[in-house]
């Protein structure tokens, strides 16, 4: 038999008590705490490793060995993340309609483009480098594992956990392009044109 105990049953469970937040605050406090990094292991410690040391049995027993190792733990991550929460409050009050309209339209009409048209941009900068042309695949060359030309040189593009895959990199009759997304673009490795 199988019993899912969620969070709050488990807390009932152990007689821990847990503070109300207004609606929305803890998704602020997670998107903050997530930018100041304030519950990082070098602010709090290594939860994992802490807990795995802690000789106690109660919640009151861990608050208090806890406090006594870190004491200024609780104070240095509630003022990384109280920061982030004033730079918020900066942001926030800048953020009209034309600003969340702006970022829509980025969102929905920029990115998608780009993130679905970055193969073109792989294949032109690939040229650049090469001092030639580029084109993008018909699709009888699409069928055959290949995305583009750099010159005469027929190329696949592939994210680089494709080379985890080698089943797949020897049926491909092109070099391959690798790529990696990051957050605020894509590393292209042009190695096997160059």
């Amino acid at each position: 038999m199988k019993i899912k105990l969620t969070s709050d049953e488990i807390k009932k469970i152990l007689d821990i008590e847990s503070p109300e937040f207004p609606k929305y605050v803890t998704q602020i406090l997670n998107l903050a705490n997530r930018n100041a990094q304030g519950t990082r292991p070098k602010v709090v410690g290594r939860m994992s490793e802490l807990i795995k040391e802690f000789d106690g049995h109660t919640f009151e027993e861990w608050e208090e060995w806890y406090l006594k190792r870190n004491p200024k733990a609780i104070d240095n991550a509630t003022n990384k993340i109280m920061a982030m929460i004033d730079n918020f409050k900066d942001a926030l009050s800048k953020i009209d309609k034309a600003m969340v309209s702006k970022w829509v339209e980025d969102l929905v009409i920029i990115k998608t483009f780009v993130g679905l048209r970055f193969q073109e941009a792989i294949l032109k900068k690939g040229a650049e480098i090469k001092g030639t042309t580029y084109r993008m695949a018909l699709p009888e060359d699409e069928s055959k594992g290949i995305d583009g030309y750099i010159g005469s040189t027929p190329v696949s593009i592939k994210p680089e956990t494709y080379k985890l895959k080698k089943e797949h990199i020897e049926h491909i009759r092109a070099k391959i392009i690798y790529y990696e997304k990051i957050d605020d673009g894509i590393v292209v490795d042009y190695s096997e044109i160059t």
